[in-house]
């Protein structure tokens, strides 16, 4: 089916995605039906989209005759026959499998079979929604982001009755939408709901260990990961109850693999209605100024620090170092080495605790700090201690950090820390969901970044960290933990191996 505007568009369902979906549509010049079994919802729908519409008037980006025509375009239905000459329906109603079935079986019959049915589930199997269809082929999942009419990323999700051309065809008319697609397979959570549980998952497992405060975790991850918003305050803006509940769908599909568990801290909170910011308490109490994050006070500086082969992805301290008036010397090494002050070892994190890499040195004078986004301009870092180094250790490594411009973060000595662990884990799942066929790597990259705001595709991060390192990494968070929830992905060991890359 070739795209043209003069056909019809019917979106079902006019909550607030669902409005969000019909405005997209009307403005890219769709006449567009909007039906809901609330009738006055549905009726209400187009003043509602224009009310939004009139701020692209307000800010100079539409005329009021460009806002006329668009809101004319918007036609409430009153029952689903006046649907019947759509092109394409997309059911934007609760996210239930049953309910999003029966509404297709409906659809299936009333619209021809040249119509294309579509459905904005985020993380419900589309092969599943098209079974026992008389049309199964033309079934296909478009996830809208919220709000849909800012959000770019849409994947497109074909269930394996899907027609292979209707992906491509859809991705088409994504892009006329002004949509940035990203196609993909149908399988749970797709691509954003998949690779982005790590983000929430690790930092719920740092917190039930005590690793340190909630508002420092929160800080480490933006201002030294360089994530829009750090884990926490991001869940407790979703609400606890869909996070978990996104979770515990997605862990249930993949076979209760124990990389999608469930964390029992968050069950906990939504037991006790600390849903976030809706209930006014998650994390966080909203009924009261949110803490600040810690940071140590300052230390002495050292005069002069010896480098002990390269310091990985963080060589760019070294300038800052000098730039704060610390002589830096060089010496042969490990390309992964070590920074040193008169025994005082301080290295970037390869996933082991300190504590273990006291022990494995013999040396007990050991500090590892986390990783960055960009060394060069991070404004915080986090530091830990190994259990074996000496009380006075802890200032002088503090002091080594924050002569490089650095407010430091103490954390417990939790193995991977903060951010390294965070972004270990999103490539590893990034990395799978390339292997397994779900998506292309540019696809994963464009969608995490469109879709959660990530600062760097987690593929493009493995890249330029080295896919060798971050299986090392993981490798040493499975050995501490035990837990098959940091196998190294079959893909990510392999381009580890051959020195490859997921892009070229």
């Amino acid at each position: 089916m070739k795209l043209d505007k003069e056909q019809r568009v019917a979106v079902i369902g006019a909550g607030a995605m669902g409005r969000g979906i019909a405005a997209v549509a009307a403005a890219a010049g769709h006449e567009v039906y909007l039906y809901d079994q609330d009738a006055a919802a549905a009726a209400a729908a187009p003043d509602a989209i224009a009310a939004d519409w009139s701020g692209l008037v307000r800010r100079g980006k539409w005329s009021q005759s460009q806002l006329d025509a668009a809101r004319r375009r918007l036609r409430p239905a009153s029952c689903q026959e006046e649907l019947a000459d759509a092109a394409l329906a997309i059911e934007a109603i609760v996210e239930r499998l049953d309910a999003k079935q029966a509404l297709l079986r409906q659809l299936d019959a009333l619209l021809p079979a040249s119509a294309i049915l579509a459905s904005n589930t985020s993380s419900l199997s589309i092969t599943a929604l098209a079974a026992g269809l008389r049309h199964p082929e033309r079934v296909i999942g478009l996830h809208f982001f919220n709000p849909a009419t800012r959000m770019k990323l849409v994947e497109v999700v074909s269930g394996l009755e899907t027609a292979p051309a209707l992906s491509e065809r859809l991705c088409q008319w994504m892009r006329a939408w002004g949509k940035t697609p990203a196609p993909a397979a149908s399988t749970p959570g797709f691509i954003v709901n998949r690779v982005a549980r790590p983000f929430y998952a690790e930092a719920l497992r740092l917190l039930q260990e005590g690793a340190c405060a909630p508002s420092t975790l929160d800080a480490l991850l933006r201002e030294a990961g360089g994530f829009a918003m750090g884990p926490l305050e991001l869940m407790d803006l979703i609400g606890h109850d869909v996070n978990f509940a996104v979770t515990q769908s997605v862990y249930q599909a993949m076979q209760q693999d124990p990389r999608f568990r469930p964390s029992p801290l968050q069950q906990e909170l939504v037991t006790a209605g600390r849903l976030g910011r809706k209930s006014g308490r998650g994390f966080y109490d909203y009924g009261q100024a949110l803490p600040a994050p810690d940071a140590a006070p300052p230390q002495a500086a050292p005069a002069a620090l010896r480098v002990h082969g390269g310091l990985g992805a963080a060589e760019p301290l070294l300038a800052r170092l000098r730039a704060g008036g610390v002589r830096v010397e060089r010496e042969p090494g490990p390309a992964q080495g070590w920074l040193d002050w008169d025994g005082l070892r301080l290295a970037l994190s390869d996933g082991r605790s300190a504590t273990r890499r006291a022990a494995d040195s013999g040396h007990a004078g050991w500090a590892v700090f986390d990783l960055a986004l960009d060394y060069a301009s991070a404004p915080r870092l986090a530091l830990a201690m190994a259990d074996q180094a000496a009380p006075e250790a802890a200032a002088r490594a503090e002091g080594v950090l924050q002569a490089a411009g650095l407010l430091v973060s103490r954390m417990d000595d939790a193995a991977g820390m903060a951010v390294l662990r965070t972004v270990a884990m999103l490539a590893n799942e990034a990395a799978d969901a390339v292997g397994q066929g779900v998506a292309a790597a540019d696809s994963v990259d464009q969608a995490m970044c469109l879709g959660a705001a990530y600062p760097r595709g987690p593929l493009a991060w493995a890249d330029k960290l080295g896919t060798d390192y971050l299986a090392q990494t993981l490798d040493a968070l499975h050995v501490h933990y035990g837990d098959d929830r940091y196998r190294v992905s079959p893909l990510l060991r392999r381009l580890a191996l051959s020195g490859g890359r997921f892009h070229d």
